[in-house]
């Protein structure tokens, strides 16, 4: 019973400043939006403006920790019951961004590529490099960790992204994987 249930919020600050997480302390479910999935969590988007991210997804991890969930509902993927597994696996993670701030900003343009595509599917590198121009963070990030050429950052970008398998060209056009 979802909605007759008590649920307590908690600030999750460290992916986004307002984000928010939900606790059912009566059968320790976690609805953990994108403070903790399964193989991580989501990009610290403050840290590239300049704010603090990290040392925030660092305590909401520890909080998570401390509640000890039976069961965590994500933001993205399939709820899953190996939390201590998927609390190891970001509490690493969090130490190599951490180590590498590059490293997140790099997450973050990945990620907003990536999200672009599962909408629109596919488009030139063309369009992808105008569309993207639009893209605050990406112009943030470039400006501030890379100083490209816009447009060699975006092409570098997609490249990574085809390399990883998440992304593919295909007579030219950029096409999502999933």
């Amino acid at each position: 019973m979802l909605a007759e249930d008590e649920w307590q919020a908690f600030a999750s600050p460290g992916h986004d400043p307002h984000s928010i997480v939900l606790w059912n302390s009566d059968d320790r479910t976690l609805i953990s939006a994108d403070a903790l999935w399964q193989h991580g969590f989501g990009a610290i988007f403050p840290e590239v403006e300049g704010q603090s991210g990290f040392a925030e997804q660092r305590a909401i991890l520890e909080l998570i920790k401390g509640l000890q969930p039976r069961l965590v509902i994500p933001g993205h993927g399939a709820p899953f019951t190996d939390v201590d597994q998927a609390l190891a696996r970001a509490f690493a993670r969090l130490d190599a961004l951490e180590a590498s701030p590059e490293r997140n900003a790099r997450h973050i343009i990945k990620t907003l590529i990536k999200f672009h595509l599962l909408i629109v599917r596919q488009l030139t590198p063309d369009d992808l490099i105008a569309r993207s121009g639009g893209w605050r963070y990406a112009r943030i990030i470039n400006d501030q960790y890379f100083r490209l050429p816009f447009s060699e950052f975006i092409r570098r970008t997609v490249d990574e992204l085809v390399g990883g398998g998440a992304l593919e060209r295909r007579d030219g056009i950029i096409v999502n994987r999933d």
